[in-house]
C-alpha cells in the first residue's frame, strides 16, 4: 500500500527504504531527535527530501494536492488554535469532497462520542484545554479518512497523537485506530510509550539519531538487547496478564 525506496531528508534522516501493507498499525519509536518526526513529514508529502514515496503504487509527486488530501491525512505534533470559530464548524472543514450532509453529521457525532467532545462542538477553538484541542484534531484528521464517508482513504498519519490525552481518551483512541486498521487502511504514528507501542503496533521501526536501526514485527523489533543499545537503558520485557510489557531494569 505505501512503499518507501531510499526514501530520506538531507542532513537529517539517512535513506532507508520500507513498506506499510494494507490493514496495519506500525509505530515509529526512538529517542528524541531521532528522526521519526521528520520521516512522517516526508511521507506525508510535505518535506521534500530523497528517493522516491508510493501510495498504492503510484508515485506520490504525481498526486495534485486534492487527491493526496483524500488518500491519507496527517496530523502533526503541535499546532495552535488560531482561528476564531467553533468546534463543529472546524470539523466541518475537514470534510471529504463529495461527503454528504447526513453521512457528515452521523460521523462527527460518532467520532465527538467516542473522544468525548460532543458537549465542545459549539465552543470556541479558542476557548479549549490543551487535552480538549487535540481531541478536536484527532476527530478532524481522522474524518478526513474516515472509511464511511472517505472510501478513497488509506493512510493515516499522526504525530504523537496521545500528547496531552487521559487514560480513558488514549483507550477512545486506540478503538478508533483499530476499527480504521480493519477497513483495510493502515496508521503509521510516532509513539514515546514503548508498552502501548507493545500492545498495540502490528510493525514497529526503530530510529535512532536519523537513522532506521530495525523495522518489523512488534516482538521481533521491541528486543530488550536492542532498546537498551539505543536507549541507552537497561530494558527487560516482563510477562504479566497474559501481555508482555517492557520494564527498565533497576541499578
Amino acid at each position: 500500500m505505501l512503499q518507501l525506496c531510499q526514501v530520506g531528508v538531507e542532513g537529517r534522516l539517512d535513506p532507508f527504504s520500507g513498506q506499510v501493507a494494507a490493514g496495519v498499525q506500525v509505530h515509529l519509536i526512538g529517542p528524541n531527535g531521532a528522526g521519526k518526526s521528520t520521516l512522517l513529514a516526508r511521507v506525508a508529502g510535505i518535506l521534500p527530501g530523497l528517493g522516491e514515496i508510493r501510495l498504492s503504487e503510484r508515485p506520490m509527486g504525481e498526486y495534485s494536492g486534492g487527491e493526496l488530501a483524500r488518500r491519507r491525512a496527517y496530523l502533526s505534533q503541535q499546532q495552535s488554535p488560531v482561528s476564531l470559530m467553533p468546534v463543529f464548524q472546524y470539523l466541518a472543514l475537514h470534510r471529504p469532497t463529495q461527503c454528504g450532509e447526513d453521512e457528515l453529521e452521523n460521523v462527527i457525532i460518532y467520532l465527538s462520542r467516542c473522544l468525548k467532545l460532543t458537549n465542545k462542538l459549539p465552543r470556541m477553538l479558542t476557548q479549549l484545554s490543551g487535552g480538549e484541542w487535540q481531541r478536536v484534531r484527532l476527530a478532524a484528521v481522522l474524518l478526513q479518512v474516515w472509511p464511511t464517508v472517505n472510501p478513497q482513504s488509506q493512510l493515516l498519519l499522526l504525530d504523537e497523537p496521545t500528547n496531552s490525552l487521559d487514560v480513558a481518551q488514549k483507550v477512545a483512541l486506540d478503538h478508533l485506530l483499530r476499527e480504521f486498521c480493519h477497513s483495510g487502511r493502515s496508521v503509521l504514528m510516532c509513539a514515546h510509550d514503548l508498552n502501548h507501542t507493545l500492545q498495540q503496533a502490528d510493525q514497529v521501526w526503530l530510529l535512532q539519531a536519523g537513522r532506521l536501526i530495525a523495522q518489523g514485527s512488534t516482538l521481533d523489533v521491541m528486543e530488550p538487547e536492542l532498546l537498551s543499545r539505543v536507549y541507552e537503558v537497561d530494558f527487560h520485557l516482563h510477562s504479566l496478564g497474559g501481555q508482555q510489557w517492557v520494564m527498565t531494569k533497576s541499578a
